[in-house]
């Protein structure tokens, strides 16, 4: 009877510990959900956003996750940066992610490979050239979403200290950045990472030795010479993290204060009014009916009455008559007469051909169809009218109307909202 010999287990290393693989789980599903509230809301009007609103229960919902979501991507980040702190001022890892000279080389190593000109692929350490070039644009994109998500989010804020062409602009910044950001995602990463070899590393935290010679020679090279993170000395630790301590206090204090400053500061883009649903048309009593009787009923005779004969005046000259005061013609607000003009001047730069929320105020009849939270005007209710609930409670995070420009709304509503 012969044994059957034994396969022994491929030697592993250890590509990422268990704070690293954290971040980025936590990282990706923020990231996800951004990705999914962001983008259903920038194209609210396409048939799987809304599929998505009515499964959410509405954009509302859509935009509590996304806030949430932006968060937990804030807080990671703040996590990240202590942690790279502490690999850098305290473990004195080197600083893998940046690039330095040698990825030019490598750069131009690899243009000679594709080319024909060389045997082999550049022998690259802990993180390719690509992957750092990846790495700075997430940071970059955290940065300018963040920013700009601020302007969205703090809008009256942020305009004490920027023109008003800051929030548009900041929207259309958000709106670019996510989708490249999600297109590099999709086709950059996922494909180096989970097509062109399923690399497992960021969920298992490992590479087998034959992955290692493939992705990172030269990283394996420096792991089996000895000179890779070798022992620190307790007291070095120590003397080190004494160094590190204020430096991560700080890094909280800034960044809680920001928290603080960014989330509840200003409530105009965080709890917007719901648009309730009432009906148009509500009928008070019914209508009468007349019952015929059993027998009929006679109508009684009125007794004659004397007619005065009328008494003669004199007549009145034209020139002695008073002349009767003119009365000047009221007529009700109409679209084309004042409301049209009122809103193309107040509301069409994010209600005009951009159409946001999916509300396009350029016409009469694109007004009529109202927008993703439901009918603009209600023809002859003025009171559960959503222009005039929103800008009533002060929900609106952008614009403002007078007292007097929303009293005339309110009249030309109340009178029908009449286009002409």
């Amino acid at each position: 009877m012969t044994d059957t010999p034994r396969t022994s287990e491929p030697q592993k290393y250890v590509r990422f510990d268990a704070l690293q693989r954290f971040q980025h789980i936590v990282f990706l599903i923020s990231f996800t959900l951004l990705a999914l509230t962001g983008l259903t809301q920038k194209y609210a009007l396409a048939p799987f956003s809304l599929w998505f609103f009515n499964l959410i229960n509405g954009i509302e919902t859509a935009r509590r996750i996304h806030h949430a979501s932006a968060i937990v991507m804030m807080i990671i980040s703040v996590v990240h940066v202590l942690d790279v702190t502490y690999r850098v001022l305290v473990l004195r890892n080197p600083i893998s992610m940046i690039p330095w000279i040698d990825d030019l080389q490598h750069v131009i190593h690899d243009i000679q490979y594709y080319l024909g000109r060389k045997k082999h692929k550049a022998y690259y350490g802990r993180y390719s050239y690509a992957e750092k070039m990846e790495y700075l644009a997430l940071i970059w994109g955290t940065i300018v979403m963040g920013l700009t998500g601020f302007i969205m989010w703090n809008p009256i804020s942020a305009l004490r200290f920027l023109p008003g062409e800051a929030v548009p602009a900041a929207k259309a910044a958000h709106g670019g950045e996510a989708l490249l950001a999600v297109l590099a995602i999709l086709i950059w990463h996922f494909y180096h990472v989970h097509i062109k070899t399923f690399n497992k590393s960021m969920f298992t935290g490992t590479l087998t030795r034959e992955e290692m010679e493939h992705e990172h020679p030269a990283e394996l090279a420096l792991i089996e010479s000895g000179k890779y993170h070798k022992p620190i000395p307790a007291e070095v630790i120590k003397k080190r993290q004494r160094v590190y301590t204020p430096i991560a206090a700080a890094i909280l204090i800034f960044f809680g204060f920001g928290f603080y400053y960014f989330v509840g500061y200003e409530t105009t883009a965080v709890f917007p009014v719901v648009s309730e649903t009432v009906p148009v048309f509500l009928r008070q009593t019914a209508t009468p009916t007349l019952t015929p009787t059993s027998t009929p009923t006679s109508t009684p005779t009125l007794p004659p009455t004397e007619t005065p004969l009328p008494t003669v005046t004199e007549p009145v000259s034209a020139s002695e008559a008073p002349s009767p005061t003119p009365q000047p013609a009221v007529s009700a607000p109409s679209w084309d007469g004042q409301i049209g003009a009122l809103f193309a001047g107040k509301c069409l730069t994010c209600h005009g051909a951009a159409a946001s929320g999916g509300l396009n105020l350029s016409t009469y009849a694109d007004a009529l169809k109202g927008g993703v939270n439901g009918p603009f005007f209600i023809p002859g209710d003025a009171a559960n009218s959503l222009i005039i609930t929103k800008f009533e409670s002060g929900a609106h995070p952008y614009a403002q109307l007078m007292p007097d420009e929303l009293t005339l709304i309110k009249e030309w509503i109340n009178a029908g909202g009449l286009e002409k």
